[in-house]
């Protein structure tokens, strides 16, 4: 008898396998979706460029992106046509091949939202489909819009008003649906993914991934399973977090969308989850029917996670000889520094290994696929690595089928951590509203910063590593002078190329590492190249703009790369054209005179903790900016007069420096000011600034 279910999912996937080829147009020659195909590997077939030329490559042509912050998307071309995003959900369409601006697109997000983004208002670029271009603003919404024109054809709201959610990623396309996640577990939000109807914008389905109110039905059949990892009764008033802040990946032949989950809200599981549990579905890989959301699998790559260990980095797909098998495997390097390698039709562990120093955790056990030794923290300080930022981030890793290597922009770093004295003392956390709840001591950082040595360099480093999957092991590293850098395109052509935080791009010989070609941007760069073709022309295009994450990590990207302005521009090269860039020589950092301080040492202790906490997410630690947001030191006469206008009524609003008066009274705004005049003083001698 024949299977009529057997040979309806065979129709069904050749379907799915059909739509993908025709809709998005995934010809060699163009980058139609965020990791050129669904594989996700970031690598171009294309190899006029190559080993023996690179050295050729010279600018073509540059778009200015009308920015000053960070930009981190991946250019998306098709039919000749570029689409890229800069922050906020801005977009342009530009003709490929001159650079000709088509049409632009403004989502009109409010400036106040750039309060409720933990790392910058960027965006990481639109998905294509069927004439049609998606992206999501910042502040929740999702668009269609007209691939020509730039017209709206739809437009949904994908957040609930009510939770300080933003968006930073890329919407994604599976057959007929766009997915898209959001952000903001720091500020105490419950994460979903959700799928919308591509041509009308219809909500499909939605996948929560952590439990809500225990007293209200599950959503779906899975939160069943999650609710039974958390304990106690504060995760759900919390929010739980577990955001998919970015990484998608669609598997045409199991017919699979996988998606990567973020850390738990607030980070400590001692606060969130008293009693313990591994939290589901929090640093999860996890995969579903696209059609339904029904859950087929997940793995944890970090149960009960504490130390902000996300596992949104982004997956690759891809076939791999194993113990004498061609094994079908997805490969990630999440944040907590192991190497992951997953049979992707069941979810099983096939190895983990750490690709950086690793310290919260011995090893992986290959048979239950759980860490050993996992490690958690108290009252007192302590080191562990990676850092919250991760061995690895956002940055797109990428994946050569030829040399067999996965090409990784690693960080090697540690992090501190400690349980907020509230929850010590009172087995309770302030919740404030619309605001960072993380649960750590800011006291204790506040003070680990204040006496740090702001001459000594740190141990923390950047760098691009050539990892072997199979005998884990690095083949070959460069490091970078910064320890934040770009992501990564590998091409047929041999090279492996990456932007550095230092304003340099560079192409490697993809086997050795050995640096071909580099070319000074003088804007440090954080988003990954994209490679296609035109008329029988190989491109190369990149975004450079500092920020991120970056901006608060005292990495002086964009200073470094030479230019104090930081204006985020798209570079497109190709072989022949020695167009250079004008130089901008560095502008000299100068401290305005301060104002006389007004107020106790006291006062400004307290300043300092509150600046911390407040501030330090965008202008920097210790008030020293990465460039990017405004360095509070060298701000204006008229600007310390307004200063309390500022953050107390939202006199810049506009700008996206938000109102705090809702957190801060004007006593606290006060002692912040008295510290940043302090500081300043400070640093004055530094900067050979005299009256």
């Amino acid at each position: 008898m024949i299977s009529v279910r057997r040979y309806q999912k065979q129709y069904t996937l050749l379907v799915a396998c059909l739509i993908a080829l025709f809709a998005n147009n995934s010809t060699s020659d163009d980058w139609p979706l965020h990791g050129r195909d669904y594989k996700d590997q970031r690598f171009s077939p294309l190899k006029q460029i190559n080993e023996n030329n690179v050295n050729q490559l010279g600018l073509a042509w540059s778009f200015e992106m009308k920015t000053h912050r960070g930009l981190q998307a991946t250019p998306i071309m098709v039919n000749g046509v570029l689409y890229v995003t800069g922050t906020w959900g801005k977009v342009a369409a530009l003709n490929a091949q001159s650079g000709e601006k088509l049409w632009e697109f403004d989502p009109e997000v409010p400036g106040k939202w750039g309060r409720y983004g933990c790392c910058d208002a960027v965006n990481r670029g639109v998905a294509y489909w069927e004439g049609s271009v998606y992206v999501a603003s910042f502040d929740g919404r999702l668009f269609s819009l007209n691939a020509e024109t730039g017209d709206v054809i739809w437009e949904v709201d994908t957040i609930d008003g009510t939770a300080p959610y933003t968006i930073t990623g890329a919407p994604r396309i599976v057959k007929d649906k766009i997915l898209i996640g959001n952000a903001g577990a720091e500020y105490g939000v419950r994460g979903y993914i959700s799928a919308y109807q591509a041509r009308t914008g219809k909500l499909e389905w939605r996948f929560f991934t952590v439990p809500g109110n225990p007293d209200k039905p599950f959503e779906h059949p899975e939160m069943a399973i999650a609710a039974k990892t958390w304990k106690g009764s504060k995760w759900w008033r919390m929010g739980g977090g577990g955001t998919v802040w970015d990484s998608m990946t669609y598997d045409e032949e199991f017919d699979l969308l996988y998606f990567g989950v973020g850390n738990g809200s607030p980070w400590p599981q001692a606060i969130r989850s008293p009693g313990g549990g591994d939290n589901l579905f929090l640093s999860s890989i996890v995969a579903v029917d696209p059609d339904s959301g029904a859950m087929s699998w997940f793995y944890q790559t970090t149960p009960g996670e504490s130390l902000d260990f996300t596992a949104t980095q982004n997956m690759i797909l891809a076939d791999l000889p194993i113990g004498g098998k061609l094994r079908k495997v997805l490969m990630q390097a999440p944040k907590n520094g192991f190497f992951y390698i997953i049979d992707r039709s069941t979810g099983k562990l096939i190895s983990a290994d750490n690709y950086v120093k690793a310290t919260w955790a011995t090893h992986i056990d290959p048979l239950s696929g759980r860490p050993v030794g996992q490690k958690v923290y108290g009252e007192n300080l302590e080191i562990m690595s990676p850092s919250p930022a991760g061995g690895h981030n956002w940055q797109p890793m990428a994946y050569n089928p030829v040399t067999k290597l996965v090409y990784i922009p690693v960080r090697e770093s540690s992090g501190v951590f400690a349980l907020s004295q509230d929850w010590i003392k009172h087995g309770e956390i302030p919740i404030r509203e619309n605001w960072w709840n993380i649960g750590v001591d800011w006291e204790k950082y506040t003070e680990l910063t204040e006496n740090s040595d702001p001459n000594h360099s740190s141990n923390d480093f950047g760098f691009l590593g050539a990892w072997d999957p199979l005998k884990s092991r690095y083949n070959w590293t460069y490091q970078h002078s910064n320890l934040v850098n770009g992501g990564v395109l590998t091409t047929a052509g041999n090279l492996v190329i990456q932007g550095g935080g230092d304003g340099i791009l560079r192409a490697h010989q993809a086997e050795t590492g050995d640096i071909l070609w580099a070319h000074d941007l003088q804007i440090g760069m954080l988003a990954p190249p994209v490679s296609y073709k035109i008329d029988g022309k190989q491109y190369i295009a990149i975004l450079a703009g500092w920020g991120g994450a970056a901006i608060a990590s005292g990495n002086p990207g964009a200073l470094e790369a030479g230019t104090s302005d930081n204006l985020g521009k798209l570079f497109v090269f190709h072989l022949g054209d020695k167009k250079n860039l004008p130089f901008k020589p560095k502008k000299a950092k100068t401290l305005s005179y301060p104002p006389e301080i007004y107020g106790t040492q006291a006062n400004i202790k307290g300043g300092a903790s509150i600046y911390m906490q407040y501030c330090s997410l965008c202008h920097g630690p210790r008030a020293v900016s990465s460039g990017v947001i405004p360095d509070l030191r060298m701000i204006s006469e008229s600007t310390h007069q307004r200063f309390l206008q500022i953050v107390l009524e939202g006199e810049l609003e506009g700008l996206g420096m938000p109102n705090f008066s809702d957190l801060l009274n004007t006593r606290q705004v006060k002692s912040v000011h008295q510290y940043i005049i302090q500081r300043t003083r400070e640093d004055m001698s530094v900067y050979n600034h005299s009256k």
